[in-house]
């Protein structure tokens, strides 16, 4: 049951982002583009974004068990430090070179279009050099 509501969810997610144009990075490099043809529409995809998960995040706080049974597991982490603002800046600057980010880039991929497989082979060898290098640590 837990797989079929997480596919529903993934499935849902993309149709928003496919109807909300997301999807496309022409959109989110215009978005990025505030000296040129600035494109807000993206502004209010996040904000309504961002008002969602917050009453999400405030709900599932509260509990010790999803509505499945699963269980909860939030973030505990609260602090700004060098690797969240590494990894920020990292996420930003791969956002505004290819227009994607990792949802938008597997619809993409899902769509067939070719942009969106080199970005998730990118993104995917990227994870891959990230673990590396964390399982290094770990064992140093």
């Amino acid at each position: 049951m837990l797989a079929f509501a997480a596919l529903l969810a993934g499935l849902v997610f993309g149709l928003g982002l496919i109807v909300s144009g997301m999807a496309n990075p022409a959109k989110v490099l215009g978005f990025l583009d505030v000296t040129g043809d600035w494109d807000p529409s993206l502004a209010f995809v996040m904000g309504g974004a961002i008002a969602i998960g917050m009453v999400a995040f405030a709900l599932a706080g509260r509990r010790s068990s999803s509505l499945l049974g699963a269980e909860m597991r939030l973030p505990s982490k609260r602090s700004i430090d060098r690797r969240v603002l590494a990894g920020s800046a990292l996420f930003g600057i791969g956002w505004g070179i290819a227009g994607f980010c990792p949802g938008p880039a597997l619809v993409s991929l899902g769509m067939g279009e070719v942009k969106g497989l080199v970005f998730v082979a990118a993104m995917l060898v990227g994870m891959g050099i990230f673990e590396f290098f964390e399982r290094r640590k770990r064992s140093a």
